[in-house]
């Protein structure tokens, strides 16, 4: 396949040709893994494995075409605030579901969180696309409401579930706490990258792109298996 410029500087496109397609692969595979773990949980924490895998590969659809377009020398921002907001209500899901929430805080949660997340979504993608710095930080700052929201309370969630565990299902949740707290505040620094740097500075966009997937491997696929660690770690507990 041939890889048109979307970048002027061949060396920049093609590093993010290259870690589209990693991201590709990565969703790809983590989809297939998830698959073949379901049955490796207790019956209550599968679905959570199963939503880990419909968030894969939602991703591994969306970064396939954005790596498409890209190689056709174009760049459709759509396709991954479309991913984001399928994909991030369903992060959230996963997650309650292991945590071992009682099932009407779960409900609460859900109520506040997945509207919250949309929210955020919407908001970001108008100032994504914006072509001056004052709208790009107007949205900014509007849609790090609902994002801080979202990250302060599942962080209390996951401090509250790890305070009532030991051994292993503690130190599971304790590294998916830590990789949520590092993934997500890329994003927000990630999007303000053409406001920092000049709009056509290629090393800032080159860097948006990458920041964005290597987020989005960490958030997704890496965060996945924290998930399936802290649904096996339960699983064993409870046997």
């Amino acid at each position: 396949m041939a890889i048109e410029q979307v970048l002027q500087d061949p060396d920049l496109n093609n590093l993010v040709y290259n870690v589209l397609s990693f991201g590709v692969a990565v969703m790809v595979g983590a989809f297939v893994y998830f698959l073949t773990q379901m049955n490796s949980v207790a019956k209550q924490y599968q679905t959570g494995v199963a939503v880990s895998a419909i968030v894969v590969g939602i991703a591994g659809y969306h970064y396939l075409r954005i790596w498409q377009d890209w190689s056709a020398g174009v760049q459709n921002e759509g396709y991954r605030y479309a991913d984001w907001l399928i994909t991030v209500p369903l992060l959230v899901i996963e997650l309650l579901i292991v945590l071992g929430v009682t099932a009407d805080r779960r409900k609460a949660l859900l109520k506040t969180l997945v509207p919250a997340s949309v929210l955020m979504i919407g908001l970001g993608y108008p100032g994504e696309v914006a072509n001056t710095d004052s709208t790009k930080w107007l949205f900014w700052a509007l849609a790090m409401v609902p994002f801080l929201f979202i990250l302060f309370t599942l962080f209390g969630e996951l401090k509250a579930a790890g305070s009532r565990e030991t051994g292993e299902i503690a130190t599971s949740i304790s590294n998916a706490t830590k990789i949520l707290l590092v993934t997500w505040l890329v994003y927000p620094i990630g999007f303000l990258f053409p406001v920092i740097f000049d709009a056509t500075h290629q090393g800032a966009e080159a860097g948006r792109q990458v920041a964005y997937t290597v987020a989005d491997i960490t958030a997704k696929a890496l965060y996945g298996l924290m998930i399936l660690n802290i649904a096996k770690a339960r699983s064993g507990s409870s046997r």
